[in-house]
């Protein structure tokens, strides 16, 4: 798990490889087995692979999504939120669940955040992308995974990297206002 977490980069630049269907099977049985709270698994995805909506997916809002222009695969993560009031934090392991099993497969990603994003001034990425999509009114999406073979391979994370004064034991010192 170390392995893949060091390694997992955001990727933004694909080849022009499909991802066969093997693979994609293994993405979604992965997001499929995420945990969820009161295993509600609020979760919903949907597979793009159609050139035509990867670029419609790519101008879902006015930074960020562009990289889905290129990618051979996004999964679109929506959530159910008649299911859960914490769909958007069970949607979001799903997501990251989602990207670490890429990564397992030799693949690269990317998440697209779309919850609480704008299309425009006038329209939500979400209700952009549900128009585009046909997603039924009580799903939400929260987030687009572009998924595909990287086009190039980014170095890996090292321990230098991790910032270990983001972790406190017990508790803060208040008397010194310090960890």
């Amino acid at each position: 798990m170390l392995d893949i977490l060091y390694n997992r980069r955001s990727t933004r630049k694909f080849s022009d490889k499909k991802v066969d269907e093997e693979a994609i099977h293994q993405l979604l049985k992965a997001a499929l087995l995420s945990p969820s709270s009161k295993n509600s698994q609020p979760w919903e995805f949907i597979v793009v692979d159609e050139p035509e909506l990867l670029s419609q997916l790519s101008v879902s809002k006015p930074h960020g999504a562009c990289l889905l222009k290129h990618a051979p695969l996004a999964i679109v993560v929506t959530g159910d939120k008649t299911k859960s009031d914490v769909w958007i934090e069970d949607c979001s392991i799903a997501s990251i669940i989602l990207q670490l099993a890429a990564e397992a497969l030799g693949l690269g990603s990317c998440w697209v955040q779309i919850h609480r994003r704008y299309y425009n001034d006038d329209q939500t990425a979400n209700e952009f992308i549900s128009e585009l999509l046909h997603i039924p009114d009580h799903l939400e999406v929260l987030s687009v995974v572009g998924v595909g073979y990287k086009a190039a391979d980014r170095p890996a994370l090292t321990d230098k990297e991790i910032d270990w004064q983001k972790v406190v034991r017990n508790c803060y010192d208040t008397a010194n206002n310090e960890k």
